[in-house]
């Protein structure tokens, strides 16, 4: 990082403002076009000096919206702000579904600097991870939340051009803070630029690394992954206008038990016209425990206990090392149209991976290549498109689990506690440890799959998305609500919450006496949002869009406003955020000054905690 530079960019009517900060040093950079000065041609020489020395830019969503309209600049040698602030308009105005949003990309080949985009690293273009920069603010737990100062459009005094130009500074600064979390999966995605050049891994998401890599090797194997025409590449592609399951389903499975010889030939007798909806309300319960089916995996769980391993039981966990790759290479599932080769690279690449440290790039690329693939070939956009393929998969994974399931039960006295997408735990008589082995080996040697074995000390299971396991050497695994290692796309809100919990549930800690000596402040805050068309109100005042907020004695209610339904014109609807308590709103952490009201968080805690404390 000692050549990277990180930016952002503000465009209003009457004023464009570019704030660098280099990324390893102290150095930083302003630069304005408006009707006060015009820095244009200083931009021009600043991003050729850049060029000159190979140097890169860092930003968050610059290659979708930064970039563009410094390009533009660039193109033309000098610019006014209306001019970039139009071409900013153009970028917010196009859409996906006419493809107008792809006209303002510009190529790797074609930048004057090269960029890095923070954004599509993390896959946060994607809507299930859409994430902005402030929730990001949020998550990275700064002493300073920011929103924009001023609604996009407003032509702004000189004054609130000096804000602005502060604003910018401190959005480069956060993306700097978010790229220094990144540099990980940036040296990453170095080492494979260096390893398989001519690709622009340095911007790809995980799931997009694995996919290119699987295709890249297909067509190194003559696999021809597009076709080609006027309009361009197009993937190649098995459509299927109806599916028969019984052709996705292994032939030789059968079962002992009524419930699941049920579940199994009603599949057989289904015949789809698309994947979704294909398994709603599909169970089946075995001796009290039930199965649920879907298209991401079966799953199940017993709820509201805490189970634990003593001198008699044991808490065995059983996972298929690999489980849906190895399905289709045991197996020889393979889209149709890229052919039995599809198994071969897949086999090659899974045994690949085993040679290399775990910690290494070609370990992670081949990781991600194997764990792509299924995903994708339910993906009407991907070479790796065969819903037969995603039904193969899909339907013997759990049907494989539901056998395992069954000769477990059968041959012990052996009690379910979960099943998953990849895997089982069960509770067992130590006595009977040999024959869980015997039938594990059987199964293995039936499916060409191999199960790897954990050893649960206990578990509290709120149900099957929610839950606490220890494992015999005090490691701890957390699901769902008992989570406070968040993704950066999630709300890692009120984590004293998650936090105590475990120590109530683990280590027997109170509640009240935990919550109220928790040292940490910034485990008490919460985040809300609006859209724009809506705004925050605090008491009498009104809050970010974004904010930053606490239950506090003292405080004050928060609320949003939200914009008038058709059905009711010139109403705005009002919605309480936390209704029934008071809040401080801290955007600025110097702000926390209002003693937190623990009362709410022990509340919240109890919660979790129901029935299993």
């Amino acid at each position: 990082m000692s050549n990277d530079y990180v930016y952002d960019i503000e465009v209003y009517p009457n004023v464009f403002t570019l704030a660098v900060e280099h990324a390893s040093a102290p150095l930083r950079w302003l630069f304005e076009i408006s009707d006060l000065r015009n820095d244009s041609r200083e931009i021009v020489a600043f991003f050729q000096y850049l060029k000159e020395t190979n140097a890169r830019m860092v930003g968050f969503n610059n290659l979708g919206f930064d970039y563009p309209v410094i390009h533009t600049l660039m193109r033309m040698g000098k610019s006014d702000a209306r001019t970039l602030y139009d071409k900013a308009q153009a970028i917010f105005n196009s859409q996906d579904e006419d493809g107008s949003k792809w006209a303002h990309l510009v190529s790797p080949s074609d930048r004057y600097v090269a960029q890095i985009d923070l954004f599509k690293i993390h896959h946060f273009d994607n809507k299930a991870r859409a994430t902005s920069l402030k929730a990001l603010e949020f998550n990275m737990r700064s002493d300073s939340i920011k929103d924009l100062p001023y609604k996009p459009g407003t032509v702004l005094t000189p004054e609130q051009i000096e804000v602005l130009k502060k604003y910018n500074h401190h959005d480069v600064a956060q993306t700097k803070k978010f790229m220094h979390v990144t540099s990980d999966m940036i040296n990453f995605r170095e080492k494979l630029c260096t390893l398989y050049p001519g690709r622009d891994w340095i911007n790809y998401n995980d799931t997009k690394i694995g996919k290119e890599f699987f295709t890249m090797k297909l067509e190194e194997a003559g696999v021809s992954c597009y076709e080609f025409g006027p309009s361009g590449r197009t993937p190649r592609q098995t459509k299927r206008p109806t599916i028969a399951l019984k052709d996705a389903i292994l032939p030789w499975i059968a079962f002992q038990s009524p419930e699941f010889t049920r579940v199994l030939n009603w599949l057989k007798d289904q015949v789809i016209t698309e994947t979704k909806g294909v398994f709603t309300d599909l169970t089946a319960r075995i001796d009290g425990f039930e199965f649920v089916f879907g298209l991401g995996g079966i799953h199940g769980s017993v709820e509201s206990e805490v189970i634990e391993s003593d001198d008699v039981s044991v808490i065995v966990d059983l996972d298929v090392s690999s489980y849906y790759p190895n399905l289709a290479i045991a197996n020889g599932f393979y889209p149709a149209h890229l052919g039995q080769t599809f198994v071969t690279i897949y086999k090659t690449l899974y045994e690949q991976r085993k040679s290399y440290a775990k910690n290494s790039a070609e370990n992670a690329m081949l990781k991600l290549a194997l764990n792509g693939v299924y995903g994708d070939s339910n993906n009407q956009f991907s070479v790796f498109y065969d819903p037969l393929f995603t039904m193969s998969i899909t339907l013997n994974g759990q049907l494989l689990l539901c056998w395992l399931a069954e000769e477990i039960t059968r041959w012990t006295e052996a009690k379910l506690i979960q099943v998953n997408t990849d895997g089982m735990t069960v509770r067992i008589p130590r006595s009977q440890l040999p024959e869980l082995e015997k039938t594990r080996k059987v199964w293995e040697v039936a499916t060409g799959l191999q199960l790897e074995e954990s050893i649960y000390k206990s578990m509290m299971i709120r149900d099957v998305n929610n839950y606490i396991a220890v494992y015999t050497d005090g490691r701890i695994k957390r699901k769902g609500a008992y989570e406070y290692n968040m993704g950066w796309h999630q709300n890692a809100g009120a984590l004293v919450v998650a936090k105590v919990t475990e120590k109530v549930l683990v280590e027997d800690a109170p509640i009240r006496e935990t919550v109220e000596q928790w040292p940490h402040i910034m485990d008490f805050m919460l985040r809300t949002k609006v859209p724009r068309s809506s705004y925050l109100q605090w008491g009498e005042e009104q809050a970010q869009n974004i904010s930053r907020y606490y239950i506090a004695k003292d405080g004050k209610p928060l609320m949003k406003w939200m914009p008038p339904l058709a059905k009711k014109p010139g109403v705005w609807r009002q919605i309480g955020v936390e209704s029934g308590w008071k809040v401080q709103v801290c955007n600025d952490i110097e702000d926390a000054t209002l003693p937190v009201d623990y009362d709410y968080y022990v509340r919240e805690v109890e919660k979790l905690c129901l029935g299993l404390a």
